[in-house]
């Protein structure tokens, strides 16, 4: 039996590929990802040191909610969770025509709550004139699809004891993830997004984006800076879209921090349809590029936490390092045939595996999902993202439509049948 003469004879022993023979072939690779995985330690670590902030501070606040076309089942839902935590007040903007809806809102009865209906010409419309209407020191915008987990309102009004702090973002889950494979995806995605970035770049005071789906700013940050909000305009073309990272950087533009609040838990609803997903995906990645390259163009990356410009310039070359790395792996460095694709696969789910930590911590059933959330990653990564940057001009909600009720794939009916929080089946109030 012959006896291995070194390190490569061992490989070779039980890899006898002729593209590992020579190690040094993958040193381009091996670059690269040393550069990728130490900005993700980097930034992993920095997360493990966030904590979220915690004082006696109360204020009053103003929850803003722009509704277009919305279930009146979910908004009915998602208005008891908003009342129940004591705003000053509570400013509803449906559409004219959401007629349902107003008459619901209007049966209410809750001397804090005030209607306003408004032809929408896009959210950021409503959102002008809602925002306009409040009276409170804090203002705390939310979907109408979107219910707030008990204590979210004495949360977020913690960090803005701090006067340099103008906006605060919430931690954000979906809705009964378990009814829609799609959105165990999208539940996967988006834990990660906010156990192991946000929270370093809130630690830093520099979140690149405070999610519209609940957000809370300082009134005074924002009414200054509403109406470039309301108007901009991306080569041309006016954007209807996007509203959440453009108001977070006109704020921090203007001098101001974006914290991150872990205790300020908010619930939205997700699509259950493929289809549902990919557009939504395709609206948020448009929504990025033209959101982080205006950053840039004007000069706002210069200001932010180191953290923060690491995290936009990764979003912004995900497509073109994760088409190199696939490219060169696959058609440089893998062995033609089923070993190869096997070995390419293998490489990308333990990547993803070891990314997933923070989320499968809390959900370890999830990790027999690990093969269709890495083809997921991979599809987000390169076609969507690439699809979204040659169209990002192309303005559009994609999932809310003038003619259905409620979102692509987002209606009480894709929730299976009337269910709370808690999962039990309920009477809902039929005043």
């Amino acid at each position: 039996m012959p006896v291995a003469s070194g390190p490569l004879d061992v490989v070779n022993a039980f890899v006898p590929w002729e593209s590992v023979q020579d190690l040094r072939a993958w040193m381009p690779l091996g670059v690269a990802g040393v550069i990728v995985w130490s900005l993700w330690v980097y930034r992993w670590v920095l997360s493990r040191a966030y904590r979220p902030v915690s004082n006696t501070f109360v204020t009053t606040t103003s929850v803003v909610v722009p509704s277009f076309r919305e279930d009146v089942e979910i908004l009915r839902r998602c208005l008891a969770t908003w009342l129940a935590q004591g705003p000053s007040e509570l400013i509803v903007v449906p559409d004219v025509d959401d007629v349902e809806c107003i008459e619901m809102l209007r049966r209410v009865g809750d001397p804090r709550l005030r209607v306003l209906p408004f032809e929408h010409r896009g959210k950021r419309s409503a959102l002008g004139v809602g925002i306009r209407a409040a009276r409170g020191e804090v203002l705390v915008l939310t979907d109408s699809d979107t219910a707030w987990e008990p204590g979210l309102l004495a949360a977020v009004q913690m960090p803005f004891q701090d006067p340099q702090v103008g906006a605060v973002a919430t931690q954000q889950k979906v809705y009964r993830r378990w009814s829609s494979i799609w959105r165990v995806v999208a539940d996967w995605i988006i834990d990660l997004r906010y156990y192991d970035y946000v929270p370093a770049m809130g630690r830093a005071g520099g979140v690149i984006c405070v999610s519209g789906r609940t957000a809370a700013y300082r009134r005074s940050a924002v009414l200054p800076v509403l109406r470039h909000l309301e108007h901009e305009f991306f080569f041309g073309r006016r954007c209807v879209a996007g509203d959440d990272g453009r108001l977070t950087w006109l704020v921090l533009a203007s001098g101001y921090q974006t914290a991150f609040q872990s205790t300020a838990q908010a619930m939205s609803m997700f699509p259950a349809t493929f289809n549902a997903f990919v557009k939504q995906r395709v609206r948020w990645s448009r929504n990025s590029y033209r959101c982080y390259l205006t950053a840039l163009w004007n000069g706002w990356l210069r200001d932010v936490p180191f953290v923060s410009k690491i995290t936009v310039l990764q979003i912004l070359l995900t497509p073109v390092t994760m088409g190199m790395a696939l490219t060169y792996l696959v058609l440089s460095r893998m062995a033609p045939g089923w070993k190869g694709v096997l070995l390419a696969l293998c490489w990308l789910m333990a990547g993803r595996l070891v990314r997933s930590v923070s989320h499968l911590r809390r959900h370890p059933a999830d990790v027999f999902l690990l093969p269709l959330v890495t083809l997921v990653v991979i599809l987000i990564s390169l076609p969507i993202k690439l699809y979204a940057f040659v169209t990002m001009n192309k303005q559009g909600w994609l999932t809310r439509h003038a003619d259905q009720t409620g979102g692509d794939g987002q209606d009480n009916a894709s929730l299976g049948e009337n269910i709370d929080l808690s999962g039990q089946r309920v009477v809902l109030d039929a005043r």
